[in-house]
């Protein structure tokens, strides 16, 4: 279990930094990063505007899909709850220790 959450923390990362290149390669009302690099930029994923859109989606649906599966198997892998056992959230007891007793009432007076 522990090998398959290994492998989509590769996955969503490697989907996060091709989603960056790829956003960022894409025309946007000022040119941006794709204007700079010119043709060669969007040829590099041999797509034109169409193509792009659709891989930027797929690659988006990789991304979203990883950090699901992620979360699902990070969430079968603690299946414990803080509310669950007291003796899980109490301080272990320390032979010798001063336990603090109930709070002094505040002085009455002027």
């Amino acid at each position: 279990m522990e090998l398959l959450t290994i492998l989509f923390y590769i996955v969503f990362v490697l989907a996060a930094i091709v989603l960056i290149v790829v956003v960022l390669l894409q025309e946007g009302r000022g040119g941006g990063f794709g204007e700079a690099l010119g043709t060669h930029g969007r040829e590099t994923f041999g797509a034109g505007s169409r193509g792009i859109n659709t891989f930027t989606a797929i690659t988006a649906g990789v991304f979203l899909g990883s950090a699901l599966m992620i979360h699902v198997l990070n969430r079968q892998s603690s299946r414990g709850s803080v509310m669950e056992g007291e003796e899980q959230l109490s301080a272990p007891v320390v032979p010798g220790a001063i336990e603090p007793g109930p709070a002094a009432p505040p002085p009455a007076g002027n």
